[in-house]
């Protein structure tokens, strides 16, 4: 179990220092043929893989994503290094783009494993994840999503598989809960772009609507390139609902939100953490106030170490954080953690460790992890766009 105090990232170095009598030895997996060098650390360095889309529509999601991962890396060199046995090694992030696509998912990750790679946080989209946790499973790597929501992520029962957000069941639940409590609407139309998360995530919904009683009227599909809804919003006008829930991603939350605001199509406009951004402010123009959206964790801004890190990252990358840059932040600092608490990181004796993970206070919150790999009662915040501003709606549990 990893200690229920906060570890800040500043103290992995002298936390390493106090392992290091108890250390099993060597952090090394075992020997590449004819290379004398291990695949769990080349030289000095431990191989952390991060994967995301860093080109198409979600790559300022992706990049974002692998900012938060080379700002831990960074913090946690320049405080020391991690000290496994008798040696320190320097912690490297090896960026890789899946464009979002299942396919490069599959090729990327198993790229990661062929360059020794010793964890990966990824993949940014549930499409990907999901396939590549495969061949981490199989590989025996430690996987941590910072934002894969889909259920059958950690459904599987892969030993290596992580996340540090709440899943599609809670997610769903929330919206539906929203939109049939709050709301009081009687009939839905819904929306995805069939990829693992927009349906698997809308598929939630309609169940949990249903059983509240709502009437769902139509059920229409896109696809994650789309960009004109025109067709499918007319057809949904016509049905007259009293709210669309949309499961998508924000390069196309956008666009149809100002394609229903066009259309006057005056109803509220549901969707998940992917379409949660400040990205989809800009594309939706004067449709944004439609959205009511719900987004994993507490606003990070509100939490004790949150502003704090958004300043930081400001510094760094004179950019803003759009979504889930502190959750990779914490998914490499977990992983360390856990690596330090061993004395290895070889995944054969980290995993248990990492698995075991309890109370690991975050930049996110506090980080446990169920028996699946899920994070323990996961948060959701609910969120609504005025002005061109984000407001916080509320938590849910």
């Amino acid at each position: 179990m990893i200690s229920s105090k906060p570890i800040a990232v500043a103290t992995v170095a002298t936390l390493a220092a106090a392992l290091v009598l108890a250390s099993l030895g060597g952090c090394g997996r075992k020997e590449e043929a004819g290379t004398g060098k291990t695949a769990a650390a080349d030289g000095n360095v431990i191989r952390i893989g991060h994967v995301a889309p860093l080109s198409g529509g979600d790559a300022h999601l992706g990049k974002d994503n692998e900012n938060g991962a080379r700002l831990a890396a960074d913090e946690i060199n320049a405080a020391g290094g991690v000290k496994l046995g008798d040696k320190t090694y320097r912690v490297e992030i090896q960026g890789e783009d899946d464009k979002a696509d299942p396919r490069e998912g599959t090729l990327v990750a198993q790229k990661l494993v062929d360059a020794g790679a010793v964890a990966v946080v990824g993949h940014l989209n549930s499409g990907s994840s999901i396939p590549a946790s495969k061949i981490y499973k199989d590989a025996d790597v430690a996987q941590i999503s910072p934002s894969s929501t889909a259920v059958k992520y950690t459904d599987q029962g892969f030993k290596t598989t992580f996340r540090v957000v709440a899943n599609d069941r809670q997610q769903g639940t929330a919206m539906a809960n929203y939109a049939t409590d709050v709301l009081k609407a009687k009939t839905v139309a819904i929306v995805d772009d069939r990829t693992a998360y927009g349906q698997g995530l809308v598929d939630i919904v309609e169940q949990v609507v249903k059983e509240h009683g709502a009437t769902v009227i139509t059920r229409e599909y896109t696809d994650n390139k789309a960009s004109d809804f025109n067709a499918i919003l007319t057809k949904i006008r016509a049905t007259k609902p009293d709210v669309i829930i949309y499961g998508g991603m924000d390069d196309t939350a956008g666009p149809m939100a100002k394609q229903i605001h066009q259309l006057g199509v005056h109803v509220p406009l549901l969707a998940g953490d992917g379409a949660c951004s400040p990205e989809f402010i800009k594309l939706a123009g004067d449709g944004a106030e439609l959205l009511t959206c719900s987004r994993a964790g507490e606003a990070v801004e509100r939490l004790a170490r949150g502003a704090p890190f958004m300043a930081k990252y400001k510094a760094k990358f004179n950019a803003d954080v759009q979504i889930y840059a502190p959750y990779v932040y914490d998914s490499v600092n977990v992983m360390v953690a856990a690596m330090v608490k061993a004395g290895s990181a070889d995944p054969a004796k980290y995993l248990p460790v990492l698995a075991k993970t309890s109370g690991y206070h975050g930049v996110t919150g506090t980080i446990s992890f169920d028996e699946r790999g899920d994070i323990k009662n996961g948060a959701l915040t609910l969120h609504t766009y005025k002005g061109g501003k984000e407001e916080t709606i509320g938590v849910v549990r």
